[in-house]
Order: C-alpha cells, then sequence, then structure tokens
C-alpha cells in the first residue's frame, strides 16, 4: 500500500517568506522615496536658504509656506524678531506644512484650534489668515521683542511643550534674513520646470494677499510680471534696508512661489534666477548688473538707483 503524499510546507513557507520580504523591501523603497521628497533629498524639488555651511534645507511647500509668514509679517509692520517668532514656532508646529491634523481639533501651520478662538478650519487653513492671527496674539504680548523666543512664543500658543521652540531659533533667523531680504540672493529653489503656463492674475492676487493691496504688478506683458519696488509705509522688518531690501523680499517671495505659480525666472538688481539653471541659484545678469550700476533699465528708463533700473523693480517671467 503506498503511503499518502503529504504537503511540501518547506517549500510553501519558503515562498511565502520571499513574498513578504519582497513587499518589505517595496515599502521601504516607497517609504525612502517618500521622505526624500518631502526633507528635499538628492533628486527631489527643494530649497536652499543660506550660503556655505550655514544652511537650511526646505522643500519648496515649506518654502512657500515661510515666505507667507514672512509676507504678512512685514505688511503688517511686525520686526524682524516677530518674523522669526512666528518662523520658529511653525517649524515646531506643523515643520512649516499646512496640515488638517493635529492634537484634539488643531489644524494649519500653527496648529490652532477653533473650539479656542482662533476661527474656522477653513479660515486657520489659510496662511496668510492664520500667519495674521497669530501676529495680532503676538502683538498683544508687552514687550515680546525683548524675550527669550520660547517665552514669546509660548504665550501666544499655550503649548504643552514650551521649550521645544527654542531648538529652532537658528533655522528661523537665516529664514528671516533671507526672506524680508535683508540677505540678497540668500534662497533658491531647485524645482522642474512646469509645461502649464502660468497665470499672471493669480500672481497678483498672491502679491495682494500676502503684501496688500499696495504691491501691486504695475506692467503684465504676456507672461512677464513687473513689480515696482516700493519702501513699506509702515516701519517693520526692512524699514532700515529701504528699497533694494524691499526688493530682495519680493523677489525671494517670488522663488518660494516658483512651484506653485509656475515661475521660470525671477530678475532683481543684477541678479536672475532661472528654473532652467536653478541648481546654480541666482547668477549674475550682465545687462542688468550694468543697468543697476548707472541707474538705467534694461529697457532704457532712468532715474535713482533706487527707485529706477535694476533696484526698482522685481520681474517674474511666468511659465508660457
Amino acid at each position: 500500500m503506498s503511503q499518502p503524499v503529504t504537503p511540501n510546507r518547506p517549500v510553501r513557507r519558503g515562498r511565502l517568506f520571499r513574498f513578504v520580504a519582497a513587499a518589505v523591501v517595496l515599502l521601504a523603497v516607497a517609504g525612502y522615496l517618500v521622505v526624500q521628497y518631502v526633507s528635499g533629498g538628492p533628486g527631489a524639488p527643494r530649497c536652499t536658504v543660506g550660503s556655505g555651511d550655514d544652511t537650511y534645507r526646505l522643500s519648496p511647500e515649506q518654502a512657500e509656506n515661510a515666505a507667507t509668514i514672512s509676507a504678512v509679517g512685514t505688511s503688517r509692520g511686525m520686526p524682524e524678531r516677530a518674523v522669526t517668532i512666528a518662523l520658529a514656532t511653525a517649524l515646531q508646529e506643523s515643520g512649516l506644512r499646512n496640515i488638517t491634523h493635529g492634537d484634539r481639533d488643531s489644524v494649519g501651520l500653527f496648529q490652532q484650534r477653533p473650539s479656542q478662538g482662533w476661527g474656522t478650519i477653513q479660515q486657520i487653513m489659510d496662511p496668510v489668515y492664520s500667519a495674521g492671527k497669530f501676529y495680532q496674539r503676538l502683538a498683544e504680548v508687552p514687550g515680546y521683542s525683548r524675550l527669550p523666543l520660547t517665552v514669546a512664543a509660548q504665550r501666544v500658543q499655550r503649548s504643552g511643550f514650551p521649550q521645544a521652540y527654542a531648538k529652532h531659533e537658528p533655522d528661523a533667523a537665516l529664514l528671516t534674513a533671507a526672506l524680508t531680504g535683508r540677505t540678497p540672493a540668500a534662497l533658491t529653489c531647485t524645482i522642474s520646470k512646469d509645461a502649464h503656463p502660468g497665470d499672471p492674475a493669480k500672481v497678483r492676487a498672491e502679491l495682494a494677499r500676502a503684501f496688500g493691496a499696495g504691491v501691486a504688478p504695475d506692467r503684465v506683458e504676456g507672461r512677464e510680471v513687473t513689480v515696482p519696488v516700493r519702501t513699506p509705509a509702515r516701519a517693520g522688518a526692512n524699514a532700515e534696508g529701504g528699497a533694494e531690501q524691499r526688493g530682495w523680499e519680493l523677489a525671494h517671495w517670488a522663488v518660494a512661489h516658483a512651484a506653485a505659480l509656475r515661475v521660470e525666472q525671477v530678475s532683481y538688481a543684477g541678479r536672475t534666477w532661472r528654473v532652467d539653471g536653478s541648481r546654480k541659484g541666482w547668477h549674475t545678469d550682465d545687462t542688468e548688473a550694468a543697468a543697476s550700476a548707472t541707474g538705467r533699465s534694461a529697457s532704457g528708463e532712468t532715474g535713482g538707483a533706487e527707485n529706477s533700473g535694476a533696484f526698482g523693480q522685481v520681474r517674474i517671467q511666468l511659465a508660457g
């Protein structure tokens, strides 16, 4: 009498093991790619602030949110210290990402809670609104600019981990110096060229939302938006730097929003950033450099060095 055939269990187990191992590897690779994209790893779109050893890297999404926070602050006449406090707070609360979740009902860049009077979820998820609310409450803190950053931030946020803000102060200060325009050509983004055309009307609308109605393009020709550079009426983060610092603030804002607004090129003060050469950062534009030295614009307009020529306008070229 023949013996019954016993199923080959070791073989089946081996196949199952190989299947599980392959699935784990695929998940690990997928996770790695996600992390690389979010953190701005090699080959991923990323932005860099600073130069040399003193740099900070962030994703285009983070750069866009940081630029919005800075613009809302300066448009309200807040000093650089206030912008640094706001950026450090957003770095801690959300990693500069406009997230839809958090502790209890917290949402947005600053993890503000509708139940605590910060506004509706829809309002808080608007970076311009949430940044404005943060500055509004910060301005109510007596002597906030002289307080340690973690103390000033805690007076606004009422966090369960008040000391956590302090670790972000160096990066926030670096971001502030670039985004307020105090450090020229200090922010660059490496992104892919967009096949879809940019919308000048959207650029105009976003500028007005972030900086106020006083900052609006004075000329739109095809896909090029020209923004006049004027010293802000309110004494704020870039009051001492004058028009040139204001120009770099606008130029850095445009680069930070390049991915979202499909910006291909930004030119200011004899320097140009381009999507095609974005890995090289800002480079000298010989035509504009000569124009800024003579007080004459590339189009032939003349005037004072601060209010005309390369120092008097930021030119934003959109994909077309």
